[in-house]
């Protein structure tokens, strides 16, 4: 089954069908996998906790966010993931904000069957100056059905705004 991939703005390194990046997981093993679920459970939980035990000024502002990836490569269609995700978002400071999101996610393969998965999303915005901002996101899905026993597919994202 060929893979639908995260949208390129998402990708940055690991997708489940990057040779290079499966052996070298497959070499560190079954602990590798665990960090990784572990780690993108505790981001979640962390920044959702945050949102609720933060202070008074800092509101949270809970959300819904659906959203449909298409991927092709040149003109050849392989298929759509669509996320439906509840989040929380607010601020950390004057000049600083977060989100985090979670729901299942509709992977729909060209030509194969639709899976259900898990996905995920946690990301920062910091305003530099009135007119630069700097942000970044880390974005994860499960694989074979939910299953947690697999590697995740991690995205992460890092970028600069302008606005003028």
């Amino acid at each position: 089954m060929k893979p639908v991939p995260y949208p390129r703005k998402l990708r940055l390194g690991a997708c489940r069908n990057n040779k290079v990046l499966s052996r070298l997981l497959s070499s560190v093993g079954l602990l590798t996998r665990q960090l990784t679920t572990i780690m993108f459970i505790k981001s979640f939980a962390a920044v959702a906790a945050a949102s609720t035990l933060g202070a008074g000024a800092a509101f949270a502002g809970p959300y819904v966010n659906i959203e449909s990836n298409a991927g092709f490569t040149g003109t050849d269609y392989e298929g759509t993931t669509t996320e439906f995700h509840v989040g929380v978002e607010g601020d950390l400071s004057d000049s600083a904000s977060y989100y985090a999101q979670l729901g299942p996610a509709l992977v729909s393969p060209d030509g194969e069957d639709r899976t259900t998965e898990l996905s995920g999303k946690v990301g920062v915005n910091v305003a530099v100056s009135d007119s630069v901002s700097v942000y970044g996101e880390i974005a994860a899905i499960t694989a074979d059905e939910v299953n947690l026993d697999e590697d995740l597919s991690v995205g992460t994202k890092l970028g600069l705004k302008w606005t003028f």
